[in-house]
């Protein structure tokens, strides 16, 4: 892992890329064209690496595939292919492109084929899937780079030399942590900037580490980690750096609607050293065409899934009959998907597993469908824990969100409520959730007691008494934090004042009278 102060490098090396393109293309566009030949530069390095350390294992110690011959290197294309899923040629690598990219008057023309190459290159290969479309929304000859030629590639230009510049030591001891950490800085950059389109498709960090370590709490190995609604990635990732990637015994599975961000997730993947036959990334709407069928159940879900957005529901009459959500008799509303994605995970989840899904907060208390999936859920035991976020933590929404947790094998007929709503650091206009603040959520979320103010270990039978309604303020008590005021000691010190008043002005009347005389 970079140093801190590497990583600030790396920040601000990232940061003069986009303020020196700042202009005409707006941050959250570029941001494909910084992340894709950022992948670009890292896929590159990755097979050189991996040839140049064998080669040299081999007794060849002065070896470089980068200064090989296309014709010699194509000999090792069928190879390479099945060991990495792709490959590419000595000449298109990243650092001999981006030397010749200043001269290069057709710059766009050849990045292009170039990008193409790489995505053939796994065509007919197990991971033909992975790479397909990756570089789609890196479009070189895109208007938004410039109206004419010579000033896309001009751009084209300072973006090469600027990734190439960033300075990322020896692969093998920190530049795969390099990449996945410059990678999440520009998309906490630009989803902070972006609003709401930005939010939708990141989850910062720290709500990361939270969601994944709720859902591996007492695990140090899991067979699958899925999240239906994977945005960039980030949720699977949690698991891989919290468990270790390689205690993903069966790897990470993920599905996201939107292309983009469908294809931001695979190349995080990437970024992160997970392997092609490590992950299965889909692209479709979960809700209503999941893609896992024959890899559920899993061990681990978590997901941050779009808050009340519409789907079909009922206006699709094969839904009810579906197995995710039939057991609960009826559907999430149309214009409020959010118990759809629950019933979905939980559907998926295994015997032994755990679901952590961030919640929005009138799902918890709504009445109609809403409260008859509650009841479904209480009755019969799948809810572990809800917990009262903080406001203002996501990018795009002041609101105060929550967490739900999911298991289908439960020690005891309660749910635990917690009140995290005071858990956070103000860090500018939003609130943080600090390492501490992390540590005393998961420790309360283990011990399973009551704390005056904070959590309420509650029977399930209670939580029907109340219409089945889920609100943490419904269980736990706020904290009176008003001054008290003893009303007997109040009067007391009034009537002294008052006395004391009376005496003052007895004197002043006296005093006046004599000088009168």
């Amino acid at each position: 892992m970079a140093s801190n102060k590497e990583r600030d490098e790396v920040h601000k090396a990232i940061w003069s890329i986009a303020d020196d393109l700042r202009g005409a293309v707006d941050g959250w566009d570029f941001k494909q064209y910084i992340l894709g030949i950022m992948f670009y530069r890292y896929i590159s390095e990755n097979i050189t690496n991996y040839i140049n350390e064998g080669e040299r294992k081999a007794g060849d110690k002065d070896f470089d595939y980068a200064k090989l011959q296309d014709e010699v290197a194509e000999t090792q294309r069928e190879e390479l292919v099945k060991e990495k899923g792709f490959f590419i040629l000595p000449s298109e690598l990243f650092c001999n492109v981006c030397k010749k990219a200043k001269n290069d008057e057709n710059l766009n023309e050849t990045l292009e084929k170039v990008f193409n190459n790489i995505e053939n290159s796994a065509k007919g290969a197990e991971s033909e899937d992975d790479f397909a479309g990756l570089f789609a929304d890196l479009d070189v000859n895109s208007n938004k780079l410039g109206a004419t030629v010579a000033k896309r590639n001009d751009k084209l230009v300072k973006i090469l030399n600027g990734i190439a510049d960033i300075k990322l030591d020896d692969y093998k001891s920190n530049s795969i942590d390099a990449f996945g950490d410059a990678y999440e800085f520009l998309m906490s950059m630009y989803a902070s900037n972006a609003g709401k389109s930005g939010g939708e498709f990141f989850t910062p960090q720290e709500v990361s580490e939270l969601l994944t370590r709720l859902a591996v709490v007492g695990k140090t190995s899991v067979n699958k980690v899925y999240d239906p609604a994977c945005g960039s990635g980030s949720l699977l990732l949690k698991s891989a750096k919290i468990l270790g990637k390689d205690n993903v015994r069966n790897g990470f599975y993920g599905q996201e609607i939107n292309l983009t961000t469908y294809n931001l997730c695979r190349i995080n993947m990437f970024l992160h050293d997970i392997g092609y036959d490590k992950f299965d990334i889909a692209c479709e709407d979960t809700l209503t065409n999941p893609q896992h069928w024959d890899d559920e159940p899993f061990e681990v879900i978590v997901s941050n899934p779009p808050y009340s957005i519409k789907w079909a529901g009922d206006e699709n009459p094969l839904l009810i009959n579906d197995p995710r959500y039939s057991p609960a008799g009826v559907l999430a509303p149309k214009s409020k998907a959010d118990f759809a994605f629950i019933m979905h995970s939980l559907s998926w989840l295994a015997t032994n597993g755990t679901a952590s899904i961030v919640c929005f907060p009138g799902i918890l208390y709504r009445g109609g469908a809403e409260q008859k999936i509650r009841r479904y859920l209480v009755d019969n035991n799948f809810i572990d824990c809800i917990i009262q976020l903080p406001d203002n933590l996501f990018f795009g929404t002041s609101i105060a969100t929550c967490i739900m947790v999911l298991k289908k094998s439960k020690k005891d007929n309660s749910i635990l409520f917690i009140d995290a709503s005071k858990e956070c650091v103000k860090v500018t206009n939003n609130n943080k959730l600090s390492d501490e603040n992390i540590e005393h959520i998961i420790k309360i979320f283990t011990d399973r007691k009551d704390i005056d103010y904070v959590a309420k270990l509650v029977p399930n039978t209670e939580i029907g008494e109340n219409d089945y309604n889920l609100s943490v303020s419904t269980y736990v008590e706020k904290e009176d934090t008003r001054e008290k005021i003893d009303i007997i000691e109040l009067n007391k010190q009034i009537e002294e004042i008052v006395a004391r008043e009376n005496t003052l002005r007895a004197e002043i009347d006296k005093i006046i009278k004599e000088i009168e005389e």
